[in-house]
């Protein structure tokens, strides 16, 4: 699958989660502007495990506690999360992630 092939919302957020490849994560992150590296990919591997486990994407501070929970306390701060996904990590994690925006996300 490919990007060109899948279905976004006005946001840029796959509608439907089976479109989501390791491809289309490095296409979406290239429209944000982001290489993806290692940091990144445990942050997005982290996303969908969460999804998986909670059937929802997180807001920061679920994310910043789930990262605590499973990376460690030097991987679970805003500031590590912000230097990875500028902006609003877990809207811009989400989203190359393949997951729905989160519900307290602007």
């Amino acid at each position: 699958m490919s990007l060109a092939d899948a279905e976004l919302d006005k946001e840029g957020f796959l509608l439907h989660l089976e479109d989501w490849s390791p491809e289309v994560a490095e296409e979406l992150a290239r429209r944000e502007g982001i290489d993806l590296g290692d940091a990144h990919w445990e942050i997005i591997h982290l996303l969908r495990d969460y999804y998986a486990q909670f059937d929802a994407s997180p807001a920061m501070r679920p994310l910043v506690k789930y990262c605590r929970l499973r990376l460690g306390a030097d991987k679970a701060s805003s500031i590590y999360l912000l230097k990875l996904f500028p902006g609003s990590p877990a809207k811009l994690g989400s989203k190359i992630a393949g997951l729905p925006k989160p519900e307290n996300c602007l």
